[in-house]
């Protein structure tokens, strides 16, 4: 029904044929520079964390709030450790002013988290009836 060597011959063909395409596409892209900007990259990334975290935020009901602030206020934890890091190198140059503000923007969203999480938990104790 199917000759298996015709098969085996036309795959060959075939995986040849892929190699030299990729071989091609390769030496065009070296070629004539078609990289991708890193900065371009970055801001790409940039704008798509912040549309999925607008829609992850936005649809997360009241009940779900407290569980959310704590996981937000453990990534504002290790954002403030890359931070830390990123200050860590001798000189003075865009990499240290951007840690600096990352320290304290997720400082301040660290101690503001405990303070809303606070309160909102004394909503849920019970008070006392005073007589």
């Amino acid at each position: 029904m199917f000759d298996k060597d015709m098969i085996n011959q036309k795959a060959e063909i075939l995986a040849q044929q892929a190699a030299e395409l990729a071989e091609d596409v390769n030496n065009m892209s070296l070629e004539h520079g078609a990289s991708v900007d890193p900065f371009i990259f970055g801001i790409t990334v940039f704008v798509l964390a912040c549309f999925v975290g607008y829609y992850v935020v936005w649809r997360v009901t009241p009940a779900l709030h407290t569980p959310l602030m704590a996981v937000t206020n453990a990534i504002s934890g290790i954002i403030i450790v890359g931070a830390i890091i990123a200050l860590g190198p001798q000189g003075y140059g865009f990499s240290h002013l951007a840690g600096f503000i990352a320290v304290v923007i997720a400082s301040v969203n660290i101690f503001g988290g405990f303070i809303v999480t606070q309160r909102m938990l004394a909503m849920f104790q019970k008070k006392d009836k005073k007589k």
